[in-house]
């Protein structure tokens, strides 16, 4: 998907969808749309196959969300609905979709929530209880998923369950770039963290999500492809090797000029305990997708692939068949197909960093 000429609504770029099969079982995706200003919407769009069964071009069918709460705007008319993921959370046979609502604040996590994928109602910002002196609740924070059922925290109790990644001060990449290779970790401030809250019990009641108040620190930066920062990405899904995750990692580019640093946006693979989703069992140690294609090296920002819709394809009958929908360059949207393997590879980074990377 690439912006549509003469559309104003699109004039920056389609980027970062989420995805989601329908009722109908049509595949949806929800791509962010950027106005001048950077001023971004999330519209809707149905999926179009060929004769094969792959993605070849999308349908547009208008807008899902746009900035219309005070979260959502800027006093200076700007703001933003940016970088959905949707996840049907099957105890409330809901899908719950997670965005990034920019307003003065800066980006903070929110949700929506729809039956049909076409009306969608806001729940409002997530909540967080501090832990151990960690602060959630007032620093920037994106690249939220929901798992699709309850999930046992640290203390065994079935909650909903949510992947994310805060953005402490001096942990974007941009700023860790500066700082000279080898680093220290703060893998306080620089992880995906899964943080939990009771799962709503009936869906007519659900003005809003209740409080996250049980945390826990999942995975910081420990591959050099991923080392100044890393980022949930798709949706978690169920296999039979455990929780799929396709998540980001920012490097820097060969070459870099003194006092410039040009930064890779990459894709690679982890998965989580089925039982205990706190536990990595597998992350990959190289990127399973890097920008090598003239759209991912080069748009708004360059060499940039960024992972955040995920679609099983059970409809042609391949249950280890995934379609990986990702940002290209912050400007268009592609997909790739991802084979599920039966069994994890023997080699792959499954810890926190013990030192300096």
């Amino acid at each position: 998907m690439t912006p549509e000429p003469g559309n104003a609504q699109e004039a920056e770029g389609v980027l970062n969808p989420g995805v989601a099969r329908g009722p109908d079982g049509h595949l949806y995706l929800f791509p962010r749309l950027v106005a001048r200003g950077n001023y971004s919407r999330i519209g809707i769009a149905r999926v179009l196959f060929d004769r094969h069964g792959d993605p070849c071009g999308v349908e547009r069918l208008g807008i899902a969300l746009e900035p219309e709460a005070d979260y959502e705007r800027r006093a200076d008319g700007g703001g933003g609905c940016e970088d959905p993921r949707i996840t049907f959370v099957e105890p409330l046979r809901q899908y719950v979709m997670t965005y990034a609502a920019l307003s003065s604040s800066g980006p903070r996590i929110a949700f929506a929530i729809s039956a049909d994928l076409f009306k969608w109602r806001r729940l409002g910002l997530a909540s967080f209880a501090v832990y151990e002196g960690i602060d959630f609740v007032h620093v920037d924070n994106k690249d939220a998923n929901l798992f699709p059922v309850a999930i046992a925290n640290h203390a065994g109790k079935l909650q909903m369950a949510l992947l994310h990644r805060p953005l402490f001060p001096g942990t974007r990449p941009e700023e860790t770039a500066r700082r000279n290779a080898p680093r220290l970790v703060d893998s306080n401030h620089e992880s995906i963290w899964i943080s939990y809250c009771p799962m709503p019990v009936s869906t007519a009641e659900i003005q809003h999500l209740g409080l996250f108040n049980s945390h826990h620190r999942l995975a910081a930066p420990v591959a050099p492809w991923a080392r100044l920062k890393v980022g949930a990405g798709t949706p978690p899904v169920m296999t039979p090797l455990g929780w799929l995750v396709i998540y980001h990692g920012v490097s820097e580019m060969a070459g870099t000029e003194a006092g410039v640093h040009h930064l890779c946006y990459s894709a690679g693979l982890m998965v989580l305990s089925a039982k205990h989703p706190q536990q990595i069992r597998y992350r990959s140690a190289e990127p399973i997708l890097t920008p090598t294609l003239p759209q991912e090296r080069s748009g708004t920002v360059a060499n940039v692939v960024f992972p955040t819709g995920i679609d099983r394809r059970r409809d042609l009958d391949l249950p280890d068949r995934f379609d990986v929908y990702y940002g290209m360059a912050d400007n268009s949207i592609g997909v790739a197909l991802l084979d599920l393997p039966p069994l994890l590879p023997s080699r792959g980074v499954a810890a926190q960093p013990a030192g300096k990377i």
